[in-house]
C-alpha cells in the first residue's frame, strides 16, 4: 500500500511541474513579450538580452539557467541540482515550442491585461512547482549560495536580485512599461503565495467555556474532530476552567459555530485562520476507534 503511495505521489509531482513549467513558458509567450514587459529573475535578464540583441528568449533563458544550474551543484550540492534540474530546460523548450507553435499571434494588444495575466499566470505557475518540493532555479540560486555563506536572508537578497534586474531593464523600456512592470512583479507575488497556501488553509477556534466538556463531546462527534482542552485561568477573577481547541476546515466553521451556542450561548470563541495544519484528519487518515 506504500508503495503504490509513493508512486502515485510521484506522478503527481512529475505532472505538477510540467504543468507549471509549461504554464510558466506559455505566459511568458502569450503575455511578458507581447507588452514588452520587464520582469526579474532569469525570466527579466533572458527579455532584457532579447531587447538588445533580438536573440531568442528561450536560448538566452537556457544559458542563464545551466550557468545558475552550475553555481548550484557546486555549492548547493547535487540534491538540490536534481529537484532544480527540470526548470533549468523545460520552460526554455517549453517557450522555444510555442514561439514556433504561436509565431506573431498577438492573444492581446491591452498592456493592462497583459500585465494582469502575466502576473497571474508567472505567480501560479511557480506556485505549483515549488509545492512539490522542486526549484524553478535561475536567479532563486544566487540567494540560496549568499545565505549559505553569508547568511544573508533569502528573500533580502532574492528581492535586491529582482529589484536590480528590474532597474537595469529601465533604460530599454518607456516609463509607462516599467510601472506595468512594477505592477506585474507585485501581482505575480501575491498569486505565487495565494498558489502556495491554496488548499491548506484551515480555522482554528478557541473556546472558553463553563460546558467545555459538552462541547468537546459535541464537537467530537457532531463536526468529527479532534479537541484539546487546556488549562486556563479567569484573568479578573482567577477561577479555573478549560480552553476547548480545535482546528477545522473552512467549511465546518459555521456548523461548529452554531453547535457551541446551541450550548452555551454566552460561551468565548476565538476564531483564527491557519495557514498550514499537518497530522491526523489533515495530512494524515484519521485512526479507526
Amino acid at each position: 500500500m506504500k508503495d503504490k503511495e509513493k508512486l502515485s505521489w510521484t506522478w503527481q509531482t512529475i505532472i505538477a511541474i510540467l504543468l507549471g513549467n509549461i504554464s510558466y513558458a506559455l505566459t511568458v509567450k502569450l503575455f511578458l513579450l507581447p507588452a514588452n514587459l520587464a520582469s526579474g529573475g532569469g525570466t527579466g535578464i533572458a527579455l532584457a538580452v532579447h531587447y538588445l540583441t533580438g536573440l531568442p528568449v528561450s536560448g538566452i533563458l537556457l544559458l542563464v539557467n545551466v550557468g545558475m544550474l552550475l553555481l548550484g551543484l557546486f555549492t548547493l550540492g547535487r540534491t538540490f541540482v536534481v529537484n532544480t534540474l527540470a526548470s533549468t530546460f523545460l520552460i526554455p523548450a517549453a517557450l522555444e515550442v510555442f514561439d514556433r507553435i504561436l509565431g506573431d499571434f498577438v492573444l492581446t494588444g491591452d498592456i493592462l491585461l497583459c500585465t494582469l495575466f502575466a502576473g497571474l499566470g508567472v505567480g501560479v505557475s511557480m506556485g505549483i512547482v515549488i509545492r512539490t518540493g522542486a526549484s524553478t532555479g535561475g536567479m532563486d540560486i544566487p540567494p540560496l549560495v549568499l545565505y549559505k555563506y553569508l547568511r544573508i536572508p533569502v528573500s533580502v537578497s532574492l528581492y535586491v536580485f529582482d529589484v536590480t534586474i528590474l532597474l537595469l531593464q529601465a533604460p530599454l523600456n518607456q516609463t509607462e512599461n516599467i510601472l506595468y512592470s512594477i505592477l506585474f512583479v507585485m501581482i505575480s507575488a501575491v498569486a505565487l503565495d495565494k498558489t502556495m497556501l491554496l488548499g491548506t488553509t484551515r480555522t482554528e477556534v478557541k473556546i472558553v467555556s463553563d460546558r467545555s466538556s459538552q462541547i468537546r463531546d459535541a464537537i467530537l462527534k457532531e463536526v468529527d474532530r479532534g479537541v484539546t482542552l487546556l488549562e486556563a485561568e479567569g484573568g479578573y477573577l482567577h477561577d479555573k476552567t478549560q480552553m476547548v481547541f480545535t482546528v477545522v476546515s473552512n467549511r465546518e466553521l459555521y456548523k461548529l459555530e452554531k453547535i457551541v451556542r446551541s450550548i452555551d450561548p454566552a460561551s468565548f470563541m476565538v476564531v483564527s485562520r491557519v495557514s498550514e495544519v499537518r497530522g491526523r484528519g489533515f495530512s494524515m487518515e484519521k485512526q479507526a476507534l
